[in-house]
Parts: structure tokens; sequence; C-alpha cells
């Protein structure tokens, strides 16, 4: 049994790596800087606190007594949220810094930080056929701006600590995960929840209309939290000193996600292209060579199995909250 600290169990990964990590013995101590009600999951047993870990103070507080972390805290959404919030997911730095700071005068053993994919080089993700982003293209460096900038800038940060300290740290660009327990209205929703409640809207309120960001085109893959929370834990406790993919290698355009969420309703759609919605970059994908190479393993739960279970439990929340002011909704069972 280990004392992990989880920071960011409030949120959508946060919360299923809280679980997992709890059902398989360990002691767990929860953080997040949102009211318990606002939590996505919350899993019995479990130390939960109420902190902003933008603040040093907050930090060392939050880590005291324990010997791992895992950092998923930062300000974050889809790209409706990020190209429009810039300065606050820069800020998102200063978490990073504090846990850091913690964890090195704690005494902490091991240290993972949750990446993203948005640090690799626009221009190598200009054509919808990507082949597959390597962990080398990351440098020379041109990432998403703001959000993607903090987290090139955290992971130096990351290898520095280990680099001066001796701080074991393990770093997995996350690309596109999805799944239940996540956010799926808003404005800080991903492709996949976006447009499942936009179909599931379509089928509540009679609509026949979805609108799509961009001419939906662009190319993405998305990986199921399952496949996620393994990628995670495995990587954590690997040898693995180097910033490595962790995503899908099935790569489909908006367009297709559409068509595979409309098969999972039986309702189709007429289709409203809005080009000056964010869109991020034209195509991206996972090179999953070196994970591949370290671990044997790459997550490979299909995107049709995973959308399915997505659309499902987004239903369910729908029709249960229907007719509610959003402010209320409370979205664990306390």
């Amino acid at each position: 049994m280990n004392k992990i600290v989880v920071a960011g169990a409030g949120g959508f990964i946060g919360g299923h790596l809280t679980r997992a990590l709890k059902s398989i013995g360990h002691q767990v101590r929860a953080v997040d800087i949102k009211p318990l009600t606002k939590w996505y999951q919350l899993t019995p047993g479990v130390d939960n606190l109420v902190l902003d870990l933008k603040t040093r103070e907050n930090c060392f507080q939050a880590l005291n007594g324990y010997e791992q972390v895992f950092n998923l805290a930062a300000d974050m959404g889809g790209m409706g949220f990020i190209e429009t919030h810039k300065a606050d997911c820069m800020l998102s730095v200063l978490i990073n810094t504090h846990l850091l700071m913690a964890a090195r005068d704690l005494g902490i053993h091991r240290y993972f930080y949750a990446s993203s994919a948005c640090v690799y080089n626009a221009e190598k993700q200009t054509d919808p056929n990507n082949p597959g982003l390597k962990e080398t293209d990351a440098y020379p460096a041109l990432a998403e701006d703001g959000y993607g900038w903090e987290k090139l800038f955290s992971e130096r940060m990351c290898r520095h600590f280990y680099e001066d300290y001796g701080l074991a740290t393990r770093i997995a660009r996350f690309h596109n995960v999805y799944g239940p327990f996540g956010t799926y209205d808003g404005g800080r929703e991903k492709a996949p929840a976006a447009i499942c409640r936009k179909v599931i809207e379509s089928e509540l309120y009679d609509k026949n209309e979805i609108i799509i960001w961009g001419d939906g085109n662009q190319t993405r893959s998305f990986m199921f939290i399952d496949d996620c929370i393994k990628g995670i834990l495995d990587i954590m406790y690997s040898n693995i000193e180097e910033p490595i993919n962790l995503g899908s290698a099935e790569m489909v355009s908006i367009n297709r996600l559409v068509d595979y969420v409309e098969e999972i309703a039986g309702y189709k759609l007429a289709r409203k292209y809005d080009p000056d919605a964010p869109k991020g970059v034209r195509g991206r994908n996972s090179d999953n060579s070196l994970i591949k190479k370290y671990l044997g393993w790459e997550p490979s739960i299909p995107l049709k199995d995973g959308l399915k279970k997505t659309y499902d439990w987004i239903k369910e929340e729908m029709i249960k909250n229907r007719g509610k002011d959003p402010k209320q909704v409370v979205f664990n069972e306390m």
C-alpha cells in the first residue's frame, strides 16, 4: 500500500484515477479546487480536500505525510475553452511549480505529471492525414498558445527536478481522453462529449440539425478513460524517464465522429458547419511506437465501443437533470 495524493481529483480523469487507486488498496488523498458537490466522482474511504493548489502553502498541506503524487490539476477544457482562456491556462504553471517544491521538500518518492498533445509543434499538424506525432516532435517548440506552452514548460520543470533533486518524475502526454463521468456541456467539454450531447439534445427536444465546428474534416484520436487509467499507472511505475505519448492511434475526422454517434443514437441530423468556431490544429494523432517499446502495450479500446458507453451515460445524466438549473446540478452521489 502506498500513500498517494491525486491532485485534480474532482475532475474527469482524476476521479477515475482516485477510484482505481483506492480499489487496489492504496491510501489516497484527493484534492481539487471545486466544492465537493461539483466533483465528478467521490470515492468512499478517501481523504478529500478542497484546496487551491496554485497556492504554495496549500500544496505543502496536500502532500504532507504522503509518498507519491499524481498531478492532474489544471484549468483546462476542450478547444472552445483553451483558445479563449490562454492566461487562465498559463496560470496552471503555479500548481506544478508549488507541487514540485512541496514534493522535493517533503520527501515525495515519485511524481506523475499529466501533460498534453498540445505541446506538439503546430507546423507538424497541418495535414488531416497526420501520420502520428512522435515524442521528438515537441521540438523545435511551437506549442498550442497558452495551454500547450504551460504544459511544455511544466514538463521541463519535472525533468530538472529529477536532474537536480533526484525526484523521480514521470510524464504522459494525453491525447483527447473521453468517457463517462466527464464534462459534456458548459464550454469545457471535448469533442466526443460535445457531439454526444448535441445528438441527445436533438433526440430530447426534436431538433434535426447539428452544428459542427470547422469543416468537420479536421482529425483527432480519442482515448477511452479505461485505457488512460491503465496507461497512467503503467507509466508511473515504469522506468520511463522521458515524456511519452498516451493516446489512441485510431484517428478519425470530426465528421466521422458524428457518424459514429448518429449510429449509436439511430438518429440522423442535418449538418451545419461553423468555420469561425475554435477548431485547433488540422490533424493530430498519436504515434505509439515508444509506449509499445517500453510497455509492450498501447491504448486499444475501439472508439465505437467507448462512445457507446459515453453516450449512454451522458443521455442518462441529461434525462435526470432535464429542466434543472445547471448551477444546482450535483455531479456525484453524496
